[in-house]
């Protein structure tokens, strides 16, 4: 399975701040969406990305207080950046490894979504239980429409 994949089950809407925004309306954005990042825009150009991790670093940093912080101020300047053509072991990998949470996509320079480990993970479930059903019925196995994981010989 491809991140091309990924996109095409989740959709490619990609919640945006600009890089002034008020770390107060971030948080009020990622909750009322229930979302955990936003990709911060700069004249047409993703310039950073805040995430959750982010924003509750900034408060812990300021004893408690969002002050007068704005989003360029907390967020990554550097994401990890995933293309469509990635296969998702490729980017499970790279999530796990880098402990990245939040996956902006591009293609051809332009944006083209983010993807969350979350994303990653029900694609990488509804792909493994693809691939099982498949076997079963390879091997002549009943199909195993309870979940339980028992397969019966027929």
């Amino acid at each position: 399975m491809l991140i091309r994949d990924v996109l095409k089950l989740k959709g490619s809407t990609i919640h945006s701040v600009a890089p002034d925004t008020p770390l107060a309306e971030c948080v009020s954005a990622m909750v009322a969406r229930d979302i955990g990042s936003l990709v911060v825009i700069d004249h047409g150009r993703m310039t950073g990305l805040v995430t959750f991790r982010e924003v509750l670093g900034a408060i812990d940093r300021a004893g408690g207080q969002l002050g007068g912080r704005v989003a360029a101020d907390v967020m990554v300047r550097d994401p990890m950046i995933g293309q469509p053509s990635d296969t998702l072991d490729e980017v499970r990998e790279a999530m796990t490894a880098r402990h990245v949470r939040y996956l902006p996509v591009t293609e051809g320079g332009a944006l083209v979504g983010v993807i969350s480990f979350h994303d990653v993970a029900k694609a990488s479930l509804s792909a493994t239980r693809y691939e099982n059903r498949l076997l079963r019925r390879c091997l002549g196995a009943e199909d195993d429409t309870q979940g339980t994981g028992d397969v019966r010989a027929p």
